[in-house]
Order: structure tokens, then C-alpha cells, then sequence
């Protein structure tokens, strides 16, 4: 074991960042053995100093002047634990540039300026690990950039976002309503005040993107993903779909298609029997597809303080004990590979759930399956709710509508013309339909 301890500077001092703190506090003397050296959190930088915590460990110095983490030349490590981009960007490049290798948690600040970061790194020298910016405690980015490099990966697929399966997993077994769901998840601390970010889908967009560029060396920035959240879904749809043989869970897919990549994060009907519709509350799953080992499942926790901690020191470790760097050099090695050509998001075929609410008058069914048959949308089954559904308008029904397979762009076609019909009421929702 080395004679100098691994000296840490905790940046950000929020609910991982407490976890983080503890573990080193409370396992000191494991955490030694594995990582082959003492580990010492000599600093930690927080925003407000007068602030109140539940924790901080005694002896260390606690500061808002990132200053005092990058001019002392003692610190080994910054671990960064605070969200955002801008700070968090400018943070990162100078703690770099100053010889401070890096952890983060942060995938806003992996997904867009991930490139730029790994650059820096590479020029000076230094070592940046991410494991806990994707899916909390689960081990997806080691799988992909050590367990899995003897295999040419073929799908990712998987629930990357918590808050959004824990409100679709509440809804369907606690008969709630979306709203109702989500003040449960931001009571107890899933979602945030503003959940935008997890609900329309973003979130795990950033995470997929992340993946994406390890696994198939490309860059697909969000705004060019499918992406959709979950804010337009009703019980109904779920109880549907439910009757139908399905669940509906916010589902994250980066694949091979066609020798071009497709990507995208959207609501999707999964069978009942599979592991992602058996994926509930705010776990995820993730599930690698590899041309020698098939199909590799990794399901967990994948947020939350301690979960989110434990990836966090793992990467700590594998750094102190000499991994990390090895693991980082196969993320840049990675990135010489040639790049996939996107496949045009008109081009993909799925089957379809559609559910309309409609005017309860004659002749509304025919106006509907006029469009899709003229956009050569085949129909696999279709259900007509009863007006008096406590989710549908008086004077109104709901028309669900399962299609066989059939392209996304004839899909997106007959959406526009569904939703200028005047015997529809507001927009009609589509989700794919898995398999």
C-alpha cells in the first residue's frame, strides 16, 4: 500500500454528495484495503457555508471558493457532484488543467460536453470517470467500456429515468391519476419541484446519448433523438393497455437498424411477462445486446442518495487503485472508431397504441380508419370505451387503436390528419408498441 493517502475534494455538497461523505466516513478502513491506499477527504466545496447539514465529517474544511480546491497542489481527485452545466463545465476544464483528476455525476454535463472535457483530459494528462452519471448504482458504463469490449454491441434498451417509472408503476397499481402520482414522487423526493426534465423525457435522453456515444462511438445530441415523455398519459391508457397484455413504461432504445442507428426515449407498451414491464417504482434496467454474449440485464436502484454514492465510489476507488485510468484510455481509444449514420426517424416500423377521444355521433369510425387506411396503416384491434368512462368528456368516447407494423413516417402523417378532424377532441396519443 502506498505511503500517501489519496487526497479527495468533494465539489457540491447535496443529497449524493452527503452519501459520499458518509461512506468514506463510516467504511474507512475497507474502503482502504480495497483501493490499496488510505482515502482522505481533505475538502469540500459548497455553495452556502452557513447552511445547515444533516452531516459533515469532522476535521474537514469546508469552503466556497473553488480556488482552494484547484490552487492545492495536495488534492489528488475532485469529485463533482454538482448539476448544471455552466459552472459545472467551467469547474470541470480548470480542475483538469490544474492536475486534478476527475469524478462526476453529472450527465447534463457528460451528454453535452462530454467531447470537450475528454479532450481537456486527454491533453493534460488526467483521468475523468462517470459511472454515476447513468442509472445510479447499476454498472452500465463499466459494462460497456470493460466487461462487454470483446463484443460489437448491438442494442441498448432499457429504463433509465426513476422518477417517470415510479409514477407510471403508482398509477396502474394504486389507481391514481398522473397528477396524483406525481405529488406522491416529489414528497418523497423523486422528482424534483420541477420534474420537467424527468417527465418529458430529457433525462433519460442525456443518459441514452451517454451510452450511445460509448457503445456505437456516435454523437446524438437530444434535440435530434424520438423523444417523448410520459405528462400526456392518462390510467386510462395504462388500464388499457393493462387489458391488452401490456405495461407502459418510459422506454430508452439506441440499436442497430439497417447498418443505421436508431434512437429514442418514448412511452412504449412492453409485454407483461418481460423484465422491463416487471421493472417498478423507481428502479431501472438496462439491457446490452452483444454479438457473442447475447443479451446481458442490469436492474437496480438507479437513483437516490446511496445508490447514486456507490457508483460514485466505485469509480473512486477504481481510481486510487489504478483502473480508472486504464478504463478512461478505452473511452478515448473508442472514440477513433468510425462513427454510425443516424437512420431517418421517418424510416423505423412498430406496431402502434392510438387512443383518440372522439365525438359520440355516427360516421366518426369511418373518418378515422379512412386516414389510416389511406396512409396504409393496418389495424390489428380496435376498443371503443362506453361514453360515460369517468376520464372522457360527456357526449365523448375513447377509441383505442392497435396497428400492425408500419413506419414511423406514415405513423406521423396520419397523426396530422387525425388531429384536424373536427369529430376528435384535442390530440390523439400514439405510443410504439415493443417487439
Amino acid at each position: 500500500m502506498p505511503d500517501h493517502p489519496l487526497n479527495i475534494a468533494l465539489i457540491g455538497f447535496g443529497t449524493v454528495g452527503t452519501g459520499v461523505a458518509r461512506i468514506l466516513a463510516e467504511q474507512s478502513e475497507q474502503l482502504s484495503v480495497r483501493a490499496g491506499r488510505e482515502l482522505c477527504l481533505s475538502r469540500i466545496v459548497v455553495r452556502d457555508v452557513d447552511k445547515a447539514r444533516e452531516f459533515v465529517p469532522a476535521g474537514v474544511p469546508v469552503t466556497n471558493n473553488i480556488d482552494d480546491v484547484i490552487g492545492d497542489d495536495s488534492i489528488d481527485l475532485a469529485v463533482q457532484l454538482i448539476g448544471g452545466t455552466d459552472a459545472a463545465l467551467s469547474y470541470a476544464g480548470r480542475l483538469l488543467k490544474s492536475g486534478k483528476d476527475l469524478v462526476t455525476a453529472n450527465k447534463a454535463l457528460i451528454c453535452a460536453h462530454g467531447n470537450e472535457l475528454f479532450d481537456i483530459a486527454a491533453k493534460a494528462g488526467r483521468t475523468i470517470c462517470f459511472e454515476a452519471a447513468v442509472a445510479g448504482g447499476i454498472p452500465v458504463v463499466n459494462a460497456i467500456t470493460t466487461a462487454l469490449t470483446g463484443n460489437r454491441i448491438e442494442t441498448i434498451e432499457g429504463i433509465l429515468n426513476g422518477t417517470s417509472n415510479f409514477i407510471l408503476t403508482q398509477m396502474l397499481s394504486e389507481n391514481q391519476t398522473y397528477e396524483q402520482a406525481l405529488r406522491l414522487a416529489q414528497q418523497l423526493g423523486y422528482a424534483e419541484s420541477d420534474p420537467t426534465l424527468d417527465v418529458d423525457g430529457t433525462d433519460a435522453a442525456q443518459k441514452l446519448a451517454i451510452l450511445t456515444r460509448l457503445a456505437f462511438a456516435t454523437d446524438v445530441p437530444v434535440d435530434r433523438m424520438v423523444c417523448e415523455g410520459i405528462d400526456r398519459l392518462t390510467l386510462a391508457d395504462l388500464e388499457a393497455a393493462d387489458s391488452l397484455g401490456y405495461r407502459i413504461k418510459l422506454l430508452a432504445v439506441s440499436k442497430i437498424n439497417q447498418d443505421r442507428l436508431e434512437v429514442s426515449v418514448r412511452p412504449t407498451l412492453v409485454p407483461d411477462d418481460s423484465t422491463l414491464a416487471q421493472t417498478n417504482g423507481a428502479d431501472n434496467t438496462v439491457t446490452l445486446t452483444g454479438h457473442a454474449v447475447g443479451r446481458l440485464r442490469l436492474s437496480g436502484a438507479g437513483a437516490g442518495q446511496m445508490p447514486t454514492a456507490s457508483a460514485v465510489m466505485a469509480d473512486v476507488i477504481d481510481y486510487a487503485c489504478g483502473r480508472a485510468v486504464n478504463t478512461f484510455q478505452a473511452v478515448l481509444r473508442n472514440r477513433q472508431q468510425p462513427s454510425l449514420t443516424g437512420l431517418p426517424q421517418e424510416e423505423p416500423a412498430h406496431r402502434y397504441y392510438l387512443r383518440c377521444t372522439v365525438d359520440d355521433r355516427p360516421h366518426v369510425l369511418a373518418d378515422v380508419t379512412d386516414i389510416l387506411g389511406r396512409h396504409e396503416v393496418s389495424i390489428s384491434s380496435m376498443l371503443q370505451s362506453e361514453p360515460s368512462h369517468p376520464e372522457t368528456p360527456d357526449q365523448s368516447a375513447r377509441l383505442i387503436i392497435m396497428t400492425h407494423r408500419v413506419k414511423e413516417g406514415r405513423m406521423r402523417a396520419a397523426d396530422a390528419e387525425l388531429d384536424a378532424l373536427s369529430c376528435i377532441q384535442g390530440r390523439c396519443l400514439r405510443l410504439s408498441v415493443a417487439g
